[in-house]
């Protein structure tokens, strides 16, 4: 029997319950939390459509530009967006065949501005191009300041599309500079938002040091991101605001330098972000709604949002919520993501919350699963209240609240901590549920919690020691199912039972389990696996001979002794049902060491 712990619901640690102790149940409170809300997931992506586009198509070269690297094609992007505007929307056209040097582009409604593989946008390293001023937000308060290299404002159906290149070429600007001269403007703008200064008063921009977006989308609707290798930012990547209907896919973005996050969606909703690769110099993915007394003003919530197969290599929070975060965020569903060691960065933390007692708003609704991977350099799961206070000390004490924050399925190797659960003396963190999760390699094994309350911790292993309540379903080791082109093996350390399904190299190998149901209804399907390779090794998961998953992604957990869980959800009928499991590529399925079954 595994050593078992339950959680303290306000303390320091978790204290430990002696060998053979009956578990309390969890709190009545707790029954919100452990209610799955990903049914919601379906609704939320039905309402994400990418916005389409006419067949016309308007090559930037018709206008002007030329791919030397010299040629300013400011006048030919900015003519060409025009006429494609006018004519009612298309393509505006970046073809290959090398760098064109441009200023600000703004985009406007109807445009898809396809960049072709083997062409680069390159920005301008002089600070004039970015002139004159636009309406812009700053980390969470609005002014007006320097333009973001891509801008667009009020606009409806607007891409940034193809294999290409957008690069912000940052470091050659004056834009780094600016982080150590920004202090004085910085305190201004925040002492103007608290004044209830205007906007059109609080003009930086030209003389100032508050460095712009790569790409920002204000007010917008009907927004397409994809396929596009971005890089060398001045500040945030990708950021959306108070916009709608965004997707954001298989984009790699590749960051250096302070305050240059990936994406941030801000005050906005129905967002799907997949398939993205992040070699970031700060946050990955980071929902915010505004800072402390300005974004309160605007008061309007991220929500909505859905944050999938993704891959994160660092730095800072890889799922981060904050710290602007004044509006509100609610309803953030974050699942099949993987941290890996990038070049040279990694990440800190692979689920991120924070926030202090200037900003209030509510975050409500975070949920993560199958969140996987590592190393993590300062933590693995941090919720932290008590988050630096920046700045002169502007505005009004008021503090956020942080709730509902469910996790199944986060696997972590190699952090200081598995979980640190930091609420504020004067508002605590509440109603947070861990489950099924596996932490290995960590320095301090015992989860930390400070005025938090109502902590569920579920089948949560941390270096092989059990916290929380034990597993409520029912276990089915794969060594007693039926194998098809497989072995039962022990060789690796670490499997339950008596043994571990090693899977021949193979697509259609297969484990089948009959699994009885009591009476029907939905399950939770979790499948402990170890894969020790760098790729992927995805299954097809079906019951009763259908097909209710395809391709469920098995990633590597770094070697074979070391085991991580990931779940799906299906419907199970009353009495007998097969759940089969089948690799889906040649390089066959993982270990599969036991299939549980939660009802």
């Amino acid at each position: 029997m595994h050593p078992s712990r339950r959680a303290v619901i306000t303390g320091a640690l978790l204290a430990p319950i002696p060998a053979g102790a009956v578990l309390p149940p969890a709190p009545a409170t707790a029954a919100r939390t452990l209610d799955s809300p990903w049914d919601q997931v379906p609704e939320i992506l039905a309402r994400i459509v990418p916005p389409t586009f006419p067949d016309r198509t308007f090559p930037i070269t018709d206008y002007g530009a030329r791919p030397d690297n010299t040629t300013d094609c400011t006048p030919a992007f900015r003519t060409a967006i025009a006429a494609c505007n006018t004519a009612g929307g298309g393509t505006v056209l970046v073809p290959a065949g090398g760098r064109y040097r441009t200023g600000k582009i703004h985009l406007l409604s109807g445009v898809r501005l396809h960049v072709e593989a083997g062409a680069t946008i390159r920005f301008r390293s002089d600070a004039g191009s970015y002139l004159p001023n636009v309406f812009t937000r700053w980390q969470g308060i609005e002014c007006y300041n320097y333009s973001p290299f891509i801008y667009a404002r009020g606009q409806t159906d607007i891409a940034l599309t193809g294999a290409g290149t957008i690069d912000g070429n940052a470091a050659a600007g004056p834009w780094f500079g600016f982080d150590g001269r920004r202090g004085p403007d910085w305190d201004r703008l925040q002492q103007l938002a608290v004044d209830g200064a205007p906007v059109e008063q609080r003009r930086f921009g030209d003389g100032h040091y508050l460095k712009p977006n790569m790409i920002q989308l204000y007010d917008c609707r009907n927004i397409l991101i994809e396929d596009l290798d971005i890089r060398n930012p001045a500040m945030w990547t990708i950021h959306p605001v108070l916009s709608r209907n965004i997707t954001i896919r298989r984009v790699k973005i590749y960051s250096r330098g302070a305050m240059v996050d990936g994406v941030d969606p801000e005050c906005s909703s129905d967002v799907l972000i997949e398939g993205c690769t992040f070699d970031t110099g700060d946050d990955g993915t980071v929902i915010k709604s505004g800072r402390d007394t300005d974004g309160r003003r605007v008061g309007v919530p991220s929500t909505d949002i859905v944050i999938r197969g993704n891959t994160y290599h660092g730095r800072w929070g890889a799922i981060t919520v904050g710290s602007e975060m004044s509006g509100g965020v609610r309803n953030v569903f974050a699942e099949d993501n993987r941290i890996l060691a990038g070049s040279g960065y990694r990440s800190f933390y692979a689920l991120y919350l924070k926030t202090n007692n200037r900003r209030g708003g509510t975050v409500d609704g975070v949920h993560v699963r199958n969140l996987t991977g590592g190393p993590c350099d300062r933590g693995a799961f941090y919720v932290d209240m008590n988050y630096s206070l920046t700045g002169p000390g502007h505005g009004p004490i008021v503090n956020p609240v942080i709730q509902n924050i469910t996790v199944d399925g986060l696997n972590i190797a190699d952090s200081p901590f598995a979980i640190k659960l930091s609420g504020s003396p004067a508002g605590h963190l509440r109603n947070v549920t861990i489950a099924n999760s596996t932490f290995t390699q960590i320095d301090t094994p015992a989860p930390q919690l400070s005025n938090a309350d109502n902590v569920v911790l579920r089948n949560v292993r941390i270096n092989g020691v059990l916290y929380g309540t034990p597993p409520l379903g029912t276990r089915y080791e794969a060594e007693n199912a039926t194998i098809s082109r497989g072995v039962v093996e022990s060789n690796h350390a670490g499997f339950s039972g008596t043994g571990f399904v090693n899977y021949d190299n193979v697509a259609g190998s297969s484990v089948e389990f009959t699994v009885n149901a009591t009476s029907a209804g939905t399950a939770t399907l979790t499948f402990r696996y170890a894969n020790g390779t760098t790729a992927s090794r995805p299954m097809d998961i079906a019951v009763n001979g259908a097909v209710v998953v395809t391709a469920k992604a098995f990633p590597g957990t770094g070697s074979w002794a070391t085991w991580q869980s990931t779940s799906v959800s299906a419907s199970l009928t009353a009495g007998p049902n097969t759940i089969r499991a089948t690799a889906a590529t040649v390089g066959g399925g993982p270990n599969l060491d036991y299939l549980e079954v939660t009802t």
